[in-house]
């Protein structure tokens, strides 16, 4: 019932930022740069210094905020509810002008969309982590998106995260969404991916990991599959065997039952209906699967 009428309100608020918008682009000027704050510096004043300054680039602002509309109502079958759907719902004014449908989206089914805006939100809570958001962290952030997901979109998913770390929510109620909704494989996948941002500069900040590893038990993953993706990034003597999920204890072949578990658990195709981008950066996992593989056949002599 709360999400029915959550779904009526949105739809009023909707209705007249439609009618607000229509009415206010005949009266008012165009020059609306200065109460803008992701506009592009050349285009509003240089006394934001914040780190969300200067995100935009240089794009018409219509159509910037057509695509903003579009990117988000190309998913989120499942999230038009629930916490993630009440973090979103001050976003879709910006819907104006673009796509507002939603699909309803069932229990197991992911879609590209709502694997994105769940990275995003997750990722903000991260970059909070050590209670601040820098202008360099927030372009390493920037560098890592434009890499993974083309540099077309990275600015609007920069403007979205932007948004998203200004705001407080409870972690484990939007981890438990995201949970109930997604399958596994892609719960692994969005894991993957935070250890990537969160080591994006090059360093590894203890309380970044902190909040990966209780956002990796609020997502439903396992100790072994955690253990093996940390090990991916932060290595020790012991990551190889750690990314097979396996100790150096164990015996030969059980090393070769656990690299054949993990090839079918971790294969790419597991994530295919996410779209190439996401898919592709799943192979980065099976690369470093058989890179441990050889490096412990090699350490023990196997055939």
């Amino acid at each position: 019932m709360k999400y029915l009428l959550l779904i009526v309100l949105i739809g009023i608020a909707i209705y007249y930022a439609m009618k607000w918008q229509s009415s206010s682009s005949k009266n008012k000027p165009n020059d609306d740069s200065n109460n803008d704050p992701y506009k592009n510096n050349n285009q509003r004043s240089n006394s934001d210094t914040g780190p969300y300054a200067n995100q935009n680039t240089g794009a018409n602002s219509q159509t910037s905020g057509t695509n903003y509309a579009k990117w988000i109502g190309g998913g989120l079958g499942w999230a038009f509810g629930g916490p993630i759907g009440g973090m979103l719902g001050f976003m879709f004014g910006s819907m104006v002008g673009g796509s507002s449908s939603f699909s309803s989206g069932q229990i197991g089914q992911t879609r590209t969309g709502d694997f994105n805006v769940s990275l995003l939100i997750l990722t903000a809570a991260v970059m909070k982590a050590d209670g601040k958001v820098t202008r360099s962290e927030l372009e390493y952030v920037k560098k890592f998106i434009s890499n993974n997901f083309g540099a077309e979109r990275a600015p609007q998913y920069v403007k979205i995260l932007g948004d998203l770390v200004k705001q407080d929510f409870n972690l484990q109620e939007v981890s438990s969404q995201i949970k109930q909704y997604m399958d596994y494989s892609s719960r692994l996948m969005l894991l993957q991916f935070m250890f990537g941002i969160a080591l994006s500069d090059g360093k590894s900040h203890e309380s970044e990991i902190s909040v990966i590893q209780t956002i990796a038990s609020y997502l439903g993953i396992s100790n072994n599959d955690y253990a093996s993706i940390k090990a991916m990034f932060i290595k020790d003597t012991n990551s190889a065997y750690q990314i097979l999920e396996v100790s150096v204890d164990s015996t030969n072949d059980e090393i070769k039952k656990a690299y054949r578990e993990l090839a079918k658990k971790y294969h790419p195709d597991k994530v295919s209906h996410l779209g190439e981008d996401i898919k592709k950066a799943a192979e980065v996992k099976i690369t470093e699967l058989n890179a441990a593989y050889d490096a412990v056949k090699e350490e023990r002599g196997m055939n």
